[in-house]
């Protein structure tokens, strides 16, 4: 079984807050940025698949989309 110790349970090195903190915001970024993208990438498609319009006007739709969400996001 194991044992009860009193404080904390790990004896390593102290955390660094600070690193930790710049790595949390670089996954948000990360996570917000990248479902921005997914989600341009969906309405392009779906833009390509659905419409007659083509293949070079769901690229020009997907990059104006995601300069305007990463304008919007920023």
């Amino acid at each position: 079984m194991a044992e009860h110790v009193e404080g904390p349970a790990e004896v390593g090195a102290e955390m660094d807050y600070n690193e930790h903190e710049k790595t949390y915001s670089m996954f948000l970024a990360g996570a917000k940025y990248g479902t921005l993208h997914i989600v341009t990438l969906l309405i392009a498609m779906a833009f390509f698949f659905f419409t007659p319009a083509g293949f070079f006007s769901s690229l020009i739709l997907f990059v104006l989309l995601s300069a305007i969400g990463v304008y919007i996001l920023r």
